[in-house]
Order: structure tokens, then C-alpha cells, then sequence
């Protein structure tokens, strides 16, 4: 499950309540952090090693849920990206606007060699 930013919460409220336009993103990207990013998306993502977000898709939502409808993989990490403990959804693929953000089920120590993947419906952003 993963929680509205800070900024989508404005968004959304903005467009459904006061008639101000939001523009989707064509795309939008994974990113690993090693910290919670928190509503306000102040956590510490993953830098270097060969590390960059990933485009990530997403199925029709059912019932206010939608998970990825396809697999996520990261590139082999060429230096240790740290204890992955987040994840984030972003609007582009470096800076941009975090979007949701989430606990990883387990930490994960990503090492020099290792390669993070999601699973198909691994993520899962919830509206309730």
C-alpha cells in the first residue's frame, strides 16, 4: 500500500474541489529509497552505482486499489546503494514530484552485483 504525497493530496483536492486543472503524467517512475520519504518527500533515494528510476505501469484500479502490471528491474548496482527500505512513485525519471511512496514488506541490502526487482503486483496504491 502506498500513501498520497504532500503534493498529490494539493493536486487532487485542487482539481475535484476547486476546478484547477492537474495534468497527468504520461509516464511515471519507481525509485528505492533508503529512507522514508515521508507525504513531504524529504527521504534519502538511491544515488549512483548505475542506479536511476524505472517506468513502472500500472493495471485499471478495482475497488480504489491498482497494482503494476508488469515486472520492475533495476540495473545491476556497480557500488552498494545501501538498505532499501522505500519505494517512491515520481512523475520523471530524476527530480519531478513524488507522487506516493510506500514501505518495502522487507528492507533490502542492495550490494555491489545485486539487481532490486518488483514483481508483477508487487506495488500497490490504495485510495481509501
Amino acid at each position: 500500500m502506498a500513501a498520497l504525497s504532500n503534493y498529490l493530496e494539493n493536486a487532487l483536492i485542487n482539481a475535484t474541489l476547486r476546478n484547477t486543472a492537474y495534468s497527468s503524467p504520461a509516464t511515471v517512475y519507481v525509485g528505492l529509497f533508503t529512507a522514508d520519504p515521508t507525504d513531504a518527500g524529504s527521504g534519502a533515494e538511491c544515488t549512483g552505482g548505475s542506479y536511476s528510476r524505472k517506468a513502472i505501469t500500472f493495471g485499471a484500479p478495482s475497488n480504489g486499489v491498482s497494482v503494476n502490471s508488469a515486472a520492475v528491474e533495476f540495473d545491476q548496482a556497480t557500488t552498494s546503494w545501501g538498505t532499501i527500505t522505500h519505494f517512491g512513485i515520481l512523475d520523471a525519471s530524476t527530480s519531478g514530484n513524488l507522487l506516493y511512496h510506500g514501505a518495502l514488506t522487507a528492507s533490502k541490502v542492495i550490494d555491489t552485483g545485486d539487481v532490486f526487482k518488483f514483481a508483477i503486483s508487487a506495488v500497490s496504491v490504495t485510495l481509501a
